[in-house]
């Protein structure tokens, strides 16, 4: 979908120099929307910042896993939230192809893992250990999982490999893939009235930590190549024995071409930089406000005018 500018987008023009205006190309910029809510709102929040330079700005609903593929391709200009736990092998084997670069990191630091409430561990008092909770498998079982317990994990194209992790470290645990991030908060919610013992697939940056104190699992830490090598890791026949990054990377990536045929939206692109609170706040907009993504993103600009301002001059 291709988007007029916002009056806030609009309005945001004076703040840029002509020289940045006339240089762009008059083609669509092609921000990609995936299936989490602070990608929607800060995708939304950088294409009013691109607008208000006087871009056009076209919105696709794009798997967040081949998306690295298109911008490789230039099908889709650009990415702002390149995980590392959840994207990493992905933006690299399209970084390896070539067509796509790395515009920087942003201030975050994410970390992706299973995760719990704290009331789940005054049922098992032994977490945040893996092997803790293995113990504790029995508490966690449903009826769709037996004796096992039960592992709610990210959406499938996610790519979590809590499967192979289940299998890798022999745990007595299920795993059930979540449709959607919201199908997680309603997984939490739920076991929030009773304080029945759960554990999810969660990430930080987001607005869930505010709502819900917990922890994340702790596995075998991560050793760089626990995808690729099965050597690495307590498992030496088998990948994915250890847990995500603790202290995770979050990107930028963008198509090779979009510096000489966007300079002013590139150049803009580079210095953005978001921090933890300032997305766990979009995600907040959406998730606990109800608001729209685009009335998201409006709200968190009108807020944060001195932040993004600083990027476009």
């Amino acid at each position: 979908m291709t988007r007029r500018p916002t009056a806030l987008a609009a309005g945001a023009l004076a703040l840029l120099p002509l020289a940045a205006l006339a240089s762009d190309s008059s083609d669509p910029i092609v921000i990609p929307i995936h299936n989490w809510s602070s990608q929607i709102v800060m995708s939304n929040v950088v294409g009013q910042i691109l607008e208000g330079m006087g871009n056009t700005v076209e919105y696709v609903t794009t798997d967040s896993q081949a998306v690295y593929e298109s911008i490789r391709l230039g099908d889709v200009t650009l990415e702002l939230e390149v995980w590392e736990g959840a994207f990493g092998a992905s933006f690299r084997a399209a970084m390896e192809k070539g067509g796509i670069v790395d515009v920087g990191d942003h201030d975050a630091i994410t970390r992706e893992d299973w995760w719990y409430p704290m009331w789940t561990k005054d049922a098992c008092p032994g977490l945040p250990s893996w092997e803790a909770l293995n113990d504790c498998a029995a508490l966690f079982a449903t009826p769709e999982t037996g004796d096992k317990g039960r592992y709610l994990d990210g959406p499938v194209d996610w790519l979590k490999h809590g499967k192979e992790r289940v299998e890798a470290l022999d745990m007595d645990f299920e795993v059930i893939n979540a449709g959607s991030a919201a199908a997680l908060w309603a997984e939490i919610g739920a076991a929030e009235a009773d304080k029945t013992p759960v554990v999810v697939f969660n990430w930080t940056p987001n607005f869930a930590e505010a709502v819900w104190p917990g922890e994340f699992v702790e596995f075998p830490e991560w050793v760089d190549g626990c995808d690729k090598d099965p050597a690495l890791g307590p498992n030496p026949e088998m990948l994915y024995d250890c847990g995500n990054p603790a202290d995770g990377y979050l990107k930028k990536a963008a198509w090779e071409g979009m510096a000489d045929k966007w300079p002013g939206a590139y150049a803009v692109l580079e210095k953005i930089s978001f921090t933890n609170p300032q997305i766990a706040e979009m995600a907040r907009l959406v998730d606990i406000d109800e608001l729209e993504p685009d009335e998201a993103a409006e709200e968190w600009l009108a807020a944060n005018e001195d932040i993004w301002t600083a990027w476009t001059e």
